[in-house]
C-alpha cells in the first residue's frame, strides 16, 4: 500500500516542482499533473504528485497522517477521524472471526 502525502507547490520548473508539507521541502516529478501550478496542493506518492488537491482535502489528509503517526508512537487519534460519520469497525468477516475467539490467522 501507498500513501499519499499532501504537499503545498511553492514553485513549478518544467515537470519538476518544489513543494513543502510544512516541516521540509521536496523536489516532486509534476509530469501526471500538468496543469499545477505554485500555490496548488497537491497529493505525492513517492516523489511524484498524482492529482491537485483542495486546500481543506489537503489539511483532513494531513490530519489523519498526524493520528496515525501518533498511534504507531503509542498515542491516541485525538480527533483526527471527526470527520466519520460512524466509529471505525471491522469488516464483518473480521467482527465474525473476533466474535468467535480468532486472533489470528
Amino acid at each position: 500500500m501507498c500513501v499519499g502525502d499532501p504537499l503545498h507547490l511553492l514553485s513549478v520548473e518544467g515537470i519538476a516542482g518544489t513543494a513543502s508539507d510544512g516541516e521540509r521541502i521536496s523536489l516532486i516529478d509534476l509530469s501526471l499533473v500538468p496543469d499545477a501550478r505554485a500555490g496548488d496542493w497537491v497529493l505525492c506518492f513517492l516523489g511524484t504528485a498524482r492529482e491537485i488537491i483542495a486546500a481543506d482535502e489537503a489539511a483532513r489528509i494531513a490530519e489523519a497522517l498526524a493520528a496515525l503517526r501518533s498511534v504507531m508512537a503509542g498515542g491516541g487519534v485525538g480527533d483526527a477521524f471527526a470527520d466519520l460519520d460512524r466509529p471505525p469497525s471491522l469488516p464483518p468477516h473480521l467482527q465474525a472471526a473476533l466474535d468467535a475467539g480468532r486472533s489470528h490467522g
